[in-house]
């Protein structure tokens, strides 16, 4: 046994070698060929197999596209298991979107607590997104929730105004509630608003393009003013 075992080692490592190295080597194929052949293809993150023979996950950045092994096509659109019934593309796309709850500028919010509070949304809105303004309306409707409401101001120099004064206010949730519900102008205030700022460079690092976007609990990220029985069957299904 003595002579044996040093020769393990070398064995374990060639066979690792021959397995990894198709591997390695399709990666590398793709990435060579997409690169060359594409020049304004953004830069590529990751290649990964997927569960069809032959199709391969090219990511850059959270954007998903799909190759051949040979980078000689390139596909854009969603895959789906229809076995399964199940869009992988959705999935992968809301996996590498979301964002740990903790690690969302929280101390740039001002919150509203409906209830007990148990439940936890965080929401980055522009107070002159029309879509926003309905969403808030709808928002009325949810119990025990604690809401992080994060100003983000990109449609313009009137909305940076807008989320200043919101934020330098004294009831910031009510000069809030008072503009995107009532329509009553939120009033001239001074005060220090790097927070605001903070806010959209954030965004503007975690891809965040349109407003509403919610981030729930668990890290999922929801683009736009979805339906609020959805936000409501999302919230009752984190644990």
């Amino acid at each position: 046994m003595k002579f044996v075992r040093p020769l393990l080692l070398p064995m374990l490592l060639a066979l690792l070698a021959s397995a990894i190295g198709p591997a390695f080597a399709q990666e590398a194929t793709i990435r060579k060929n997409l690169s060359e052949r594409l020049s304004n293809l953004p830069k590529i993150d990751e290649i990964s197999k997927t569960p069809m023979n032959g199709l391969y996950e090219v990511r850059m950045g959270s954007d998903i596209m799909y190759s051949d092994a040979e980078g000689n096509f390139l596909i854009q659109g969603a895959l789906i298991d229809v076995k399964q019934k199940r869009n992988l593309t959705e999935e992968r796309t809301e996996k590498l979107s979301a964002v740990a709850f903790d690690q969302l500028p929280l101390k740039n919010a001002f919150t509203q607590v409906r209830g007990n509070g148990k439940r936890k949304l965080a929401i980055f809105a522009d107070p002159n997104c029309g879509y926003c303004k309905r969403f808030e309306k709808d928002l009325q409707k949810l119990e025990n929730v604690t809401i992080y409401h994060l100003l983000y101001p990109i449609l313009g120099e009137d909305s940076k105004a807008k989320s200043k004064h919101i934020w330098c206010a004294k009831d910031k949730a009510k000069t809030w509630n008072d503009w995107m519900v009532g329509g009553t102008t939120p009033p001239a205030a001074n005060c220090d608003t790097a927070a605001v700022d903070a806010n959209v460079e954030f965004g503007k690092k975690q891809r965040i393009t349109g407003t509403p976007t919610l981030f729930f609990a668990d890290g999922t990220r929801v683009p736009g003013a979805v339906p609020i029985a959805q936000v409501e069957k999302m919230l009752a299904e984190i644990k």
